[in-house]
C-alpha cells in the first residue's frame, strides 16, 4: 500500500513540468530573438594633440570683472602702459624777466613811516642818457628824490621839502623812511651830475601815509539851540507857529524846567552846529636805516652775519638793516665756487641819537 501511494504524486509533478515547458516554448516563440552584436576588433592606438577647450562666454565675465577690480589697486604695468600711449606735455617753470623794458617807478605805502618803491628803465633810455651826458653819466650818482606834497598840487617846484636817498639803480626796489605819518609824498628817480644838477628820469605816483595814532579830529557832535527846539516841539504838540500865546508860554516854562541839554541831544534832532576840533600838538620823528650792498662772482657763496644770501644773476646783492642806537658788526664772507679762496669784509656801524625836549 505504501509503495503504490507514491506513484500518483510523481505523475502529477511530471504533468506540471510538461505543461510548464510547453508554455515556455510558446512565450519564446512570441518574443523575437535578439541579434548578437559583432565582435569588436582591437582599436589601433592613435596619438592626437589635444586642443584647448573653448571657454564659454559666460565664464569670461567673472575673469574680466576680476581684472577690472584688480586694476583699481594696481599702479604698475597698467599705469605705465597708459603713460606710454598718452602725450607727454612738460610745463616748465619760466623765470621772471630781469627787466620789463618800461620807464616806470611805483611808490607804495608800507606803514605810517615807511614806503616801498620799485622801478624799471628801458635799455633805450639808458643808452640815450649815456649819449646825452657822455662821461658825466658814468660818474653820476643815482638817487630817489622824495617830495613832501601834502595839500598841494605838485608841479615839480612847489613841494614843502625834499630829500635824496642814494640807491643802486640795478637794485630796482628800495624802502624809504619818510618819518611823517599823515603826510603825502611822491618820488623822482634820477641822478646827480658832478656839477650838482639833478636829472629826473621818471616820476612816481602820489601816496598818503596813514596816521600812527587815533585822529586828533573828534567826531562831530550836532546839537540844536533851545529856542529852535521849543518852537519845533510846540508845533509837534499842536501849539501852532504862535508860541507866544498864553498856552505856548506855559509850555515853554515847563520845557525849561524839565528838559536839559542832554535830553535834547537824546531826541536825535540835529542842526548844523559843529563842535570845534582840537588843535594838533607839535611833533617830530627822526629815524635811520642801514643799507649794505656789494658784488662778487655770480656763482660764489656769500654769507652776511653768518646767514647765506642769494645773489642776483650779475653777482650783486643789496641788504637793508634796522639801525638802532649802538654798534653793529656786519661781516660779509664770500667763498669761491672753483678754488679754495675766501674773502671777508666787515663794516662796523655805530649810531648814537640825542633828544632834547
Amino acid at each position: 500500500m505504501k509503495k503504490n501511494a507514491g506513484k500518483p504524486k510523481a505523475k502529477e509533478s511530471k504533468a506540471r513540468e510538461s505543461r510548464f515547458s510547453v508554455l515556455k516554448k510558446k512565450l519564446a516563440a512570441k518574443i523575437p530573438a535578439r541579434k548578437k552584436a559583432p565582435a569588436l576588433k582591437p582599436a589601433k592606438k592613435l596619438f592626437v594633440k589635444a586642443k584647448k577647450a573653448a571657454v564659454p562666454a559666460q565664464a569670461e565675465i567673472p575673469i574680466q570683472e576680476m581684472k577690472v577690480e584688480e586694476s583699481k589697486f594696481y599702479t604698475g604695468a597698467v599705469a605705465a602702459k597708459a603713460y606710454q600711449k598718452s602725450t607727454v606735455v612738460e610745463l616748465g617753470m619760466r623765470e621772471l624777466p630781469a627787466r620789463y623794458e618800461d620807464d616806470v617807478v611805483v611808490l607804495q605805502v608800507r606803514d605810517p613811516w615807511w614806503a616801498h618803491t620799485y622801478w624799471d628803465l628801458r635799455s633805450e633810455t639808458i643808452s640815450r642818457l649815456r649819449n646825452e651826458y657822455s662821461t658825466d653819466f658814468d660818474r653820476a650818482r643815482w638817487v630817489l628824490r622824495s617830495y613832501d606834497v601834502s595839500f598841494v598840487n605838485f608841479d615839480g617846484t612847489n613841494a614843502h621839502r625834499f630829500f635824496d636817498t642814494g640807491i643802486d639803480v640795478d637794485a630796482r626796489n628800495w624802502y624809504l623812511n619818510f618819518g611823517s605819518p599823515g603826510t603825502t609824498w611822491c618820488v623822482d628817480l634820477g641822478f646827480i651830475l658832478t656839477d650838482g644838477r639833478f636829472i629826473t628820469v621818471v616820476r612816481s605816483n602820489v601816496i598818503s601815509l596813514p596816521l600812527d595814532a587815533p585822529s586828533w579830529i573828534t567826531d562831530e557832535e550836532w546839537m540844536i539851540p533851545d529856542d529852535e527846539f521849543r518852537r519845533l516841539y510846540g508845533l509837534s504838540v499842536g501849539l501852532g507857529p504862535n508860541v507866544s500865546s498864553p498856552v505856548g508860554k506855559l509850555w515853554q516854562e515847563r520845557l525849561k524846567k524839565d528838559v536839559s541839554s542832554r535830553g535834547l541831544a537824546s531826541m536825535g534832532v540835529s542842526s548844523p552846529v559843529r563842535k570845534p576840533a582840537e588843535k594838533r600838538p607839535f611833533w617830530l620823528v627822526v629815524d635811520a636805516e642801514l643799507i649794505v650792498y656789494g658784488a662778487t662772482e655770480p656763482d660764489a657763496s656769500v654769507t652776511v652775519q653768518g646767514r647765506p644770501i642769494k645773489l642776483r644773476k650779475d653777482g650783486t646783492f643789496t641788504l637793508r638793516f634796522a639801525l638802532p642806537d649802538g654798534r653793529q658788526d656786519i661781516p660779509v664772507v664770500a667763498k669761491s665756487a672753483h678754488i679754495d679762496e675766501t674773502r671777508t669784509i666787515t663794516p662796523i656801524v655805530t649810531r648814537k641819537t640825542t633828544r632834547n625836549p
